[in-house]
């Protein structure tokens, strides 16, 4: 009977040592994503003000950053769809930006701790983006689901919450006020770039010619015809290409 007890003793305490590492490893991810989300508020803000003033409803401004994470992705595609672009040309240029997340996954796919469930990989993969990527890379060994769901938590918040303030604040702001906070759509690609090409060769020859591609593309009469959409297109997979032939990634 004493043995009986022990055991029901031994498996209560057991169970609930699991569920603390548990709930550990999800605030532990949080905590960890807490910064990014922070980050993403003032981006996502600057993605609603855009999106509203653009003339596309509030609630759907919202619900599209509640049901995409992809940053410029969604400015781009955002954008051509306040140009009345087609869908054909907003489909390809958001899979052209947005394929790397598919990289992301895959490679992600490796660290994480099996069995997990088909549901929660695509869970997991929806709220991947570079930061949370490079969080999660970067810890060692195998990754839970409870930490991955911890640490895109925090971004996905910050990004709906900054978008929710930016769309509503259009109603507050005046239109001057609204115009000028464009600006900032610029500056974060600006942001995106500069530090990169500064670091890296490659990376700045590569955005030299996808520059380079988009100038040619937009004032030789023979190409002007183009739209922005099918420029940035085919500016991006050039360019790509280039740096794939001209900076090959060694094998360790």
């Amino acid at each position: 009977m004493r043995k009986l007890k022990d055991y029901a003793a031994a498996r209560q305490y057991n169970e609930i040592r699991n569920k603390d590492l548990t709930d550990n490893e999800f605030y532990s991810g949080l905590k960890k994503g807490m910064p990014i989300a922070l980050g993403y508020i003032p981006v996502s803000f600057t993605f609603g003000l855009m999106a509203v003033t653009g003339g596309i409803p509030i609630w759907l401004t919202i619900f599209i950053s509640l049901s995409n994470l992809t940053s410029a992705g969604q400015f781009a595609g955002t954008g051509l769809i306040i140009a009345g672009a087609s869908y054909l040309e907003i489909g390809v240029t958001t899979l052209v930006i947005n394929i790397r997340y598919m990289l992301m996954s895959l490679a992600l796919s490796q660290k994480i701790k099996k069995p997990m469930s088909f549901f929660r990989r695509c869970l997991l993969a929806f709220g991947i983006t570079d930061e949370t990527f490079t969080l999660a890379a970067m810890e060692d060994g195998e990754i839970s689901f409870r930490y991955m769901l911890g640490l895109i938590t925090g971004p996905f918040l910050g990004w709906g919450l900054g978008t929710a303030l930016g769309a509503l604040s259009c109603s507050v702001l005046s239109e001057n006020v609204q115009n000028s906070m464009g600006i900032a759509l610029y500056a974060m690609f600006i942001a995106l770039i500069v530090p990169a090409s500064k670091k890296s060769k490659s990376a700045l020859i590569v955005v030299i010619i996808a520059v380079a591609i988009n100038c040619v593309l937009t004032w030789l009469p023979v190409f002007n015809h183009i739209s922005s959409g099918w420029r940035i297109i085919i500016a991006t997979i050039i360019a790509s290409s280039f740096g794939a032939l001209l900076f090959p990634k060694e094998d360790d």
